[in-house]
């Protein structure tokens, strides 16, 4: 059977439903510094069993709520603990900021308990408090807990405002029940509060619910609402319906419906990035250039972000005209290329061969003043070795000075001597990469491998495998099969299956490689 509907719930007077059924449970702590007596409880802080102002819980209070700004709530629920502990009573704003701190950490269990410890304490709690109570409720999905909140706050005299519906309807929104969000606007609407109307905020959590639905013709009805109601749509409005045309797909309707209706809420860089990266999405990154353009014709310059996007958009279609055109077009705007830019087109120009292009952009990049990253050199040694140039890959091994040369790009540098048998050479960058004290993985001894099983020297391959020992890298099934090849390929068949064999009765290569390399050999 449904549950009542949210309506009835919200007229309903009757508060027993509302009732706590259990007592919170106290921790040990507070059961230390909390003496009940007479109904009240007594704190060995003065002024907070006495019921004052406490200069310790209002300036640790204020601490909490520093430390939720600046990314540690964690620490800002530590420190709530402290105030029980040590003999102190934390007063509803103290709360309050509790269960904003758990509300960020997604600890949505709490809130029942932090609500009964309110009660427990005998604070009263106000309108702020049970909007933080609503707010955790619905950021948890628990939206049928946010509304019996709401007629806990109605039953104690607590008038709901703007924002409380606010959250409601974002709760259901979450949910992904937009219908009863749309419940929720038209008892706001019906409300006699002057507290409680409408307002863009409420329209847009409204529009979002929709969208998230990907309902884009109710998210319209939403805004001929807003009309009728004197709110007109800001640029967020908009932006929203745009992303859930993108979502469906459809980013040229989107361009088309929404762009056009954007005559007082002007178009941002948001709006240009949302159109740019559906347009890429589709593969139809042409259409994407022309929208920056246009963008650009109304004041409304494209950011770095979507210029990125437009170039990875042309590079993934191998459309190297399109590139150079998004590179000058960043020149026009002003817009300074970053080490993304430099090695997306890299990139581009590396996969295709033209390794002469990819190293002027590295150039360029360098008397840009844009410091080269790892990836940047590793993009261009993958481009010399698949171009046959492994001297020139580890010649980028000097150059990297500010960027230390990583695992990665070593490896890089051996396979590429491997790939024409240098074996001798990529034995030499392996020593090298030691003395830059960079760790060899199993990705280095397997390549290492495999250019011997290239040259046919099994037995070298052999000695990479015990070499593994000596650093801690354990072989994996991939690597035993690699050195069966290696006997294979060189016509020792029997070999080979030694091998096999040590796959398949030695699993832990770290405690008996003697045996390993036993079963191979004898």
């Amino acid at each position: 059977m449904d549950s009542p509907s949210e309506s009835q719930i919200l007229s309903r007077q009757n508060m027993e439903d509302f009732k706590d059924k259990n007592p919170p449970v106290m921790s040990e702590p507070q059961r230390s510094v909390l003496v009940k007596t007479t109904g009240e409880y007594q704190y060995r802080c003065k002024s907070c069993n006495e019921g004052t102002s406490c200069r310790t819980v209002r300036s640790r209070t204020k601490l909490m709520n520093i430390l939720i700004e600046r990314g540690r709530p964690h620490e800002a629920q530590t420190l709530f603990k402290t105030l029980s502990e040590t003999g102190h009573r934390p007063s509803l704003i103290t709360y309050t900021t509790l269960l904003a701190a758990m509300t960020v950490q997604k600890q949505y269990g709490s809130i029942s308990s932090i609500v009964s410890e309110v009660e427990q304490s005998g604070t009263k709690p106000d309108s702020i408090f049970f909007n933080a109570v609503i707010n955790a409720y619905s950021e948890s999905g628990k939206v049928e807990d946010a509304v019996q909140a709401l007629m806990k706050m109605k039953g104690l005299g607590l008038n709901p405002t703007t924002s409380t519906y606010n959250t409601l309807i974002k709760g259901y929104g979450i949910a992904g029940r937009p219908e009863r969000s749309s419940e929720l606007l038209e008892l706001m609407l019906e409300e006699d509060s002057v507290d409680v109307r409408p307002n863009i905020r409420t329209f847009n959590v409204l529009v979002q619910a929709w969208c998230k639905k990907k309902k884009v013709e109710e998210a319209w009805r939403v805004v001929e609402k807003m009309e009728e109601c004197g709110v007109e749509a800001d640029t967020v409005t908009f932006n929203t319906i745009a992303s859930c045309y993108v979502q469906r797909g459809e980013t040229e309707r989107g361009e088309r419906e929404v762009v056009e209706k954007m005559v007082k809420a002007k178009p941002n860089g948001r709006t240009c990035g949302i159109v740019v990266g559906g347009y890429c999405r589709e593969g139809r990154v042409r259409d994407g250039l022309r929208f920056v353009r246009r963008m650009k014709e109304m004041r409304v310059e494209a950011n770095l972000v979507v210029f990125n996007s437009l170039i990875k958009g042309f590079v993934e279609v191998m459309d190297r005209d399109g590139i150079d055109e998004v590179l000058t077009l960043m020149k026009e705007c002003k817009v300074k290329a970053d080490v993304i830019t430099y090695s997306t087109v890299m990139n581009a120009w590396s996969s295709a061969g033209y390794m002469e292009k990819a190293a002027q952009v590295f150039e360029q990049m360098v008397k840009a003043g844009v410091k080269p990253d790892a990836h940047a050199y590793s993009i261009l040694a993958k481009g010399y070795i698949r171009a046959k140039e492994p001297q020139k890959a580890e010649e980028i091994l000097e150059t990297m000075v500010e960027s230390r040369p990583n695992v990665v790009i070593f490896t890089t540098v051996i396979s590429g001597w491997c790939s024409i048998g240098s074996m001798e050479d990529a034995m030499r960058v392996f020593n090298k990469m030691c003395e830059f004290n960079v760790s060899p993985n199993i990705k280095t001894f397997e390549t290492l491998m495999w250019g011997y099983l290239e040259v046919k020297q099994p037995w070298k391959a052999e000695e990479v495998l015990q070499m593994m020992k000596g650093f801690g890298v354990k072989p994996e099934n991939s690597t035993f099969v690699l050195l069966a090849e290696a006997w294979r390929v060189a016509g020792l068949g029997d070999e080979s299956n030694k091998a096999i064999n040590a796959l398949n009765s030695c699993a832990d290569y770290m405690s008996e490689p003697e045996a390993v390399s036993r079963s191979v050999w004898d």
